[in-house]
């Protein structure tokens, strides 16, 4: 049988695939004489402190290399395809899934539903493990792979298959207790539907999610989003301060319960319900050391707490700056608070802070990185933005200067007239990119051009 070939993409400088002299454009075939299904198999096949490989060059011809390294060196590649296969698409019809909820004639890419278990184990992804074969289970645990992320929703399994809109869905309930009988690191997450799994329902989820503890490490429960584009879906609810206040009650007696007896808190609630409820975030001993932190759960409390202790070590100085910050509704109380701390240290700086609703998806929608390159556009048009608007990075597709409805960074510059500066996600980096903003620019046929590269002293702030 022909072996699958992988494309190289990328070499890094220095790596043992650099000294091999395997370029971008030749192609992995086997590995050990076996051929590479996925990314699962490529890692765990160049674990070993001795490897063969099988290589096609760019010339057609195959080189067998020999590799001693130690066990856990890697190669240094990167391949065109980052899984090695097909991405798998989700094929679930979730109640409160929010790719259904975009409006039209967005890129295609946006309406793409992953749920492949590949990406849980990569970047993070939450899988319903519907998608799941029982060789992909298997080869999770042979493998010892993790942690892979489920989106439980709930334990209960005919409410499942209801809510994931799939016959099979209460079943692969059962891959859980598979994972966690093979030693599977696993975290948990319920997007909470009002009227639906919440309540009692809730409560059983929690209590027999907490039954795979240690393995099942955390649990988060974030709300559904709502757009403004549901017509024809299932009708769900929002969410209202009084019941933001009942699942954080909730969560927090199941805290209390689950510490007392494991010494860990096991189910956060993610920021958005303190924000709705008005209530303090908890403290950072509460988050177990923010294993949820890009679901949402811990990270005001740690920007917070990061820029505080940044601040405390500032010295200080009398620079006079004049910019401006805008991020989604979630953050902004926060933002604001960090704007006005800041000028104890740094006495005449002015930071302006904007709260950016979201007209594009419905203003329910209050994080900000689905904040489009428009809203920001029709909302700051008029405003004082002094030399500089800060925004966050999450607010850009990955690796790229483009918003979520395509505008790019400099058409969004342009239209505002105002230099802005990404920023990244600490607390410390909030400071610092305040602190080192220092630019020069020049009109060249009505739009600016920015001459000098400002000093970026770990540009940072995730708002």
């Amino acid at each position: 049988m022909k072996a699958k070939g992988h494309v190289v993409k990328s070499v890094r400088e220095g790596s043992i695939a650099e000294e091999l002299e395997i370029e971008p454009g030749d192609t992995l075939l086997k590995i050990n004489n076996e051929d590479i299904e996925d990314i699962f198999d490529y890692q765990f096949l160049v674990e070993d402190e001795y490897i063969e490989i099988l290589v096609k060059k760019a010339d057609g011809e195959e080189w067998i290399l020999e590799v001693e390294k130690d066990a856990d060196e890697d190669l240094g590649i990167e391949f065109e395809n980052g899984l090695m296969d097909d991405y798998r698409s989700c094929h679930n019809k979730c109640i409160f899934c929010f790719i259904d909820q975009m409006p039209p004639g967005m890129r295609e890419t946006l309406y793409f539903k992953d749920d492949d278990s590949r990406l849980s184990f990569l970047q993070g992804n939450y899988v319903t493990l519907t998608n799941m074969a029982q060789k992909d289970i298997d080869r999770i645990i042979r493998y010892h792979l993790g942690p892979i992320n489920i989106s439980v929703q709930t334990m209960n399994p005919e409410l499942r298959c209801k809510m994931l809109n799939n016959r099979f869905a209460g079943d692969a309930l059962k891959n859980i207790k598979t994972l966690y009988e093979g030693q599977i690191e696993m975290n948990g997450q319920v997007v909470l539907c009002k009227g639906i799994n919440d309540g009692a329902e809730l409560d059983r989820t929690i209590r027999e999610l907490a039954e795979y503890m240690p393995y099942m490490q955390s649990m988060s429960v974030v709300p559904s989003g709502l757009t403004k584009y549901r017509d024809g879906l299932f009708p769900l609810e929002p969410f209202e301060k009084e019941d933001a206040e009942k699942v954080i009650d909730q969560i927090e007696e199941w805290q209390r319960k689950i510490y007392k007896e494991h010494g860990v808190h096991f189910v956060q609630a993610s920021d958005e319900w303190y924000i709705l409820a008005e209530r303090d975030f908890p403290e950072e001993e509460r988050y177990d050391g923010y294993i949820q932190l890009e679901n949402g759960v811990g990270m005001m409390r740690l920007l917070k707490e990061e820029f505080e202790e940044a601040l405390a070590a500032e010295k200080g100085d009398s620079k006079v700056r004049n910019m401006s910050l805008a991020t989604g509704v979630l953050a902004y109380p926060l933002m604001s608070h960090l704007c006005e701390r800041m000028k104890e240290k740094l006495i005449n700086t002015n930071i302006k802070c904007y709260c950016i609703k979201n007209k594009f998806f419905g203003e329910s929608i209050t994080v900000s990185g689905l904040i489009t390159g428009q809203d920001l556009i029709a909302q700051l048009k008029d405003k004082e933005l002094g030399e500089t608007l800060l925004l966050p990075n999450n607010i850009l597709r990955s690796g790229e200067d483009v918003f979520l409805d395509d505008l790019t960074l400099s058409e969004v510059e342009n239209a505002l007239q105002v230099r802005i500066n990404i920023v990244e996600s600490s607390g410390q980096d909030f400071l610092n990119s305040v602190k080192g903003i220092e630019e020069r620019r020049v009109r060249d046929n009505g739009n600016f051009v920015y001459i000098d590269a400002f000093d970026r002293n770990g540009n940072g702030g995730k708002v």
